[in-house]
């Protein structure tokens, strides 16, 4: 008898179960998360994490067989080894992947070893248990995976609500596997302590204490490992760094080969701006599609508020509202010196609403229609990023869209993923638009292409004006502009400044009419376009950027 209270000890044991198993899917959670982060592409991160697992779990219940008769410092042996790997993966990971660049193997190694220490505890547990008080085979498995499952429940609801806020990635997984220690070695050794011989309860508690004292040494060390890892993935030194609930978020700062000096942003190690050229990018997004009516300006994305700064240049727009998901990112845009300076305070000025949403859902309820609408995201480079790439978010946006409205869209890099970005054209057709898409040079990114889109009326009508205005000095629209045919018959949008337009540093008409022909090896192309349910965008984002298009 474990001990002179059974109902007690088995209590005790099935809420070490529950630890255990809260413990083993906050493991999972953080390495899909920690993959998420670093590697992208969240699909295929949660995929292999858990089939390695799960399949690893499997292995580790057989391996387990044998150990059953020593149950006791077996099971606690195993949840040491599991507290102490578990609780440093994130860790060793993040370094695995600053300093030597091979992260998917490593990752699927430690999921391995991990799954095989969450496998062996069950056998191991249901043998404890038995010793406690003799069940059938069929009430003591319900037990067992009624506790675990209630368990893994706790672990997975803790994860994103509890220990990435407080802690983060790095200390929540060492938190984590001190917790694992706890209740997998002192509980279970505390509770048969009368089947172990006092050497043995002693060396088990001694591995006890030796992992907790080096999950706790990383634990003091974490933040300076973190900053010196992250260091190593930027070329430039880093001047401002956070983790978001949705994101990392790193400014780096150098002198550029000019003189002057070059602020970058990057949201999980992707640049989305350097401060040396980013006004062709923003001056190229923003401009062709002010042409027209303008009062009711909405950017979807763009927290840096430089595309703001540039709408905010027409002194006939009444309001800008600007949607990005990430309250970080505004309050670094509104606050931040640096930032700020470049944006030219444009969050402060009081024609602007900043909401922190996301775009999609927040377009469904819009308070419409809109004038202009910039959509500055990120490439769709995964699901998340890839539904604002659809034809079921465009089809939105046209319901908030004044009808004679324009859309300007980023759109990729036309010369390194000319499949995504003419993908990206595809949907916007799909979803009722009439599209111009033009391209620019942004020495930072390379190639760079947007597209500019109209409802059809609208555009036709757009279209028939500049004819006009084309036949006068005896060129077709078609022929100035260089816009490719469309296959539907429909005259592209026609791409110029306003009259009115503020004397800009990077485009004027030139640039613009020159800006839409694209050579014969990056012209349109016949791909499909993209659905929620169909995200063709990411799979050839994916192959092209990491192919090199």
């Amino acid at each position: 008898m474990p001990s002179s209270r059974p109902r007690l000890a088995r209590a005790l044991l099935l809420f070490s179960v529950f630890a255990c198993a809260a413990c083993g899917l906050a493991y999972e959670l953080a390495l899909v998360t920690l993959g998420s982060y670093l590697v992208g592409n969240t699909v295929m991160q949660t995929s292999l994490v858990l089939s390695v697992m799960v399949f690893a779990m499997g292995v580790g219940s057989l391996a387990a067989k044998p150990l059953q008769r020593r149950a006791v410092g077996a099971f606690a042996l195993v949840e040491g080894l599991l507290a102490l790997i578990g609780g440093l993966s994130v860790l060793v990971l993040y370094a695995m992947f600053a300093w030597l660049q091979v992260y998917t193997p490593a990752m699927i190694v430690i999921a391995f070893i991990v799954g095989v220490l969450i496998g062996a505890e069950i056998p191991l547990l249901m043998t404890l248990l038995q010793r406690i008080r003799r069940q059938e085979a069929g009430s003591a498995v319900a037990d067992m995976f009624a506790v675990d499952y209630i368990g893994a429940l706790v672990g997975g609801l803790c994860f994103p609500l509890l220990l990435l806020p407080v802690f983060g990635q790095l200390k929540g997984a060492l938190v984590v596997g001190a917790v694992n220690a706890v209740f997998g070695i002192a509980v279970v050794v505390w509770i048969f302590r009368r089947q172990v011989r006092p050497v043995v309860r002693t060396g088990l508690l001694a591995v006890m204490v030796l992992v907790l004292g080096i999950l706790g040494t990383a634990y003091v060390l974490a933040d300076r490992i973190e900053v010196t890892a992250r260091q190593q993935l930027y070329r430039d030194p880093i001047v401002h760094a956070v983790r978001t609930d949705y994101q990392e978020i790193v400014v780096t700062e150098a002198l550029a080969f000019t003189g002057d000096r070059d602020m970058r942003l990057f949201l999980n190690g992707d640049l989305q701006f350097s401060s040396i050229d980013e006004y062709r990018y923003h001056e190229a997004l923003v401009h062709p599609a002010m042409t027209g009516p303008r009062a009711r300006v909405l950017i979807l994305g763009g927290g840096d508020a430089l595309a703001v700064r540039e709408v905010l240049k027409y002194d006939d727009v009444e309001s800008v509202t600007l949607v990005d998901l990430d309250p970080e990112v505004t309050e670094l845009a509104r606050s931040w010196e640096p930032l700020r300076s470049l944006n030219e305070d444009a969050l402060a000025d009081p024609r602007v609403e900043v909401v922190n949403a996301d775009a999609f859902n927040w377009a469904r309820t819009a308070p419409g229609p809109y004038d202009v609408v910039i959509a500055d995201f990120p490439d769709p480079e995964d699901a998340p990023t890839a539904k604002l790439y659809s034809v079921e978010f465009y089809t939105v946006v046209d319901q908030i869209l004044a009808e004679d409205g324009s859309l300007a869209v980023q759109g990729g890099s036309p010369f390194f993923a000319p499949r995504s970005y003419w993908s990206i054209d595809a949907t916007l057709s799909e979803a009722g638009f009439t599209t111009t898409p033009y391209q620019v040079d942004v020495p930072s990114f390379g190639n760079w292409g947007f597209l500019l889109a109209r409802s059809p009326d609208a555009a036709d009508g757009a279209a028939s004006a500049a004819v006009h205005t084309a036949a006068a000095t005896g060129a077709a629209t078609g022929a100035a502009t260089g816009a490719p045919a469309r296959g539907d018959g429909s005259a592209p949008a026609p791409l110029r400044l306003a009259p009115d337009a503020p004397q800009l540093r990077f485009i004027d008409d030139a640039v613009l009419e020159a800006a839409t022909v694209f050579p014969v090896d990056r012209r349109r192309s016949d791909v499909r376009p993209s659905t929620l349910m169909d995200p063709v965008v990411v799979q050839y984002a994916r192959t092209e950027w990491q192919h090199g298009g």
